[in-house]
């Protein structure tokens, strides 16, 4: 193929081919008075025979505005997944165009983020990021920004998350309710709000009386953090200890992981051992048994964040905003009462 075949079509390619002056394409393709009904449908014939699209963007930058939201998720976390479907429909609706960058393990939130500002992004949409305050605060000066999942107080950005201590508190009262006294906590490490959680789930065990039974496992938002919970409750179990009679998870997927686990080991949930999660991603109920988990409104979280971008965008001058949502705890089959002798 050579170089005039690999080029694009331009808007002088269509005047040519239509007979008709390049400003006369142009007042086609902005829709605006001056062309008969005829010229423009032949124009438009034409543009699509050629393969012709007009570059939207260009023409936004070439004002000085790009209209497009830059977001950056971690490529493995499914709850982002969610997130990401509620926030197309909402920044389109706004008129704004989407711009994804993952982080891996090979490769960072710095990476991901100046990969979305070198694409001219206006606004960026953060999904549980890692980065220190200071960061986000010159981030918050450079583009609209908001921070969904973690909090960075005294950062000029916004913030979207769920009122994580109320959805530990739903599903410990849940569980005590159940009968449940021996139930460990798989803490989330670094992962978005895993501290507040950690903290509810302590809280609540002392509000109940069981401080003595209170176990926080140290533990990441992955399937690989749940598997090893599992095989390590298993070990103790071989050792003469009893199984906990209810685990509440980091996260889903790290509740995946420790069903995995003792599932194989031929652990019955939950007949031997209730499980909980945490944010109700997409997956949670598509399981051969539903898991019991926390919700975390995804759809609502990614609407607010991505009208908080915008209406920074409109006014840079505002205060930094925090939208804080309720989650609710889903029931399904992975919880049942308490066994009545250790497991």
């Amino acid at each position: 193929m050579d170089g005039a075949a690999k080029q694009r079509p331009t808007m002088a390619d269509v005047a040519a081919k239509a007979g008709v002056s390049r400003a006369l394409v142009s007042i086609v393709f902005r829709n605006q008075p001056g062309a008969s009904q005829e010229t423009r449908e032949r124009v438009l014939r034409v543009a699509d025979e050629i393969g012709y699209r007009p570059d939207s963007a260009a023409r936004l930058l070439a004002r000085g505005r790009s209209r497009t939201l830059g977001v950056m998720f971690i490529v493995h976390q499914i709850f982002h997944t969610d997130l990401i479907e509620g926030i197309y429909p909402e920044a389109e609706r706004l008129g704004y165009d989407v711009l994804l960058s993952g982080t891996t393990p090979g490769r960072g939130e710095a990476k991901a983020i100046e990969a979305l500002l070198s694409h001219r992004c206006e606004g960026l949409i953060l999904l549980a990021p890692d980065a220190d305050p200071g960061y986000l605060d010159e981030l918050g000066h450079r583009a609209a920004t908001v921070s969904v999942g973690r909090r960075a107080p005294g950062a000029h950005v916004d913030f979207v998350h769920s009122a994580e201590g109320k959805g530990v508190r739903q599903a410990m009262e849940y569980l005590v309710e159940l009968g449940h006294r021996r139930i460990v906590h798989i803490d989330g490490g670094r992962g978005p709000g895993s501290a507040e959680r950690r903290r509810a789930y302590r809280a609540a065990m002392r509000r109940h009386g069981l401080e003595s039974e209170a176990r926080v496992i140290p533990g990441a938002h992955t399937e690989d953090s749940g598997i090893e919970t599992g095989l390590l409750l298993l070990a103790e179990r071989d050792r003469g200890l009893p199984l906990p009679s209810a685990v509440l998870a980091g996260n889903d997927r790290c509740a995946m992981g420790l069903l995995m686990s003792l599932t194989r080991a031929g652990v019955e949930v939950p007949r031997d051992l209730s499980v909980v999660g945490y944010d109700d991603s997409h997956l949670s109920h598509l399981m051969p048994i539903g898991l019991t988990t926390v919700r975390q409104d995804a759809v609502l979280m990614a609407e607010s964040a991505v009208r908080f971008a915008v209406q920074r965008l409109e006014d840079p001058e505002l205060e930094p905003r925090e939208a804080v949502l309720d989650p609710k705890l889903v029931i399904r089959g992975t919880s049942g009462p308490a066994p009545e002798r250790p497991a």
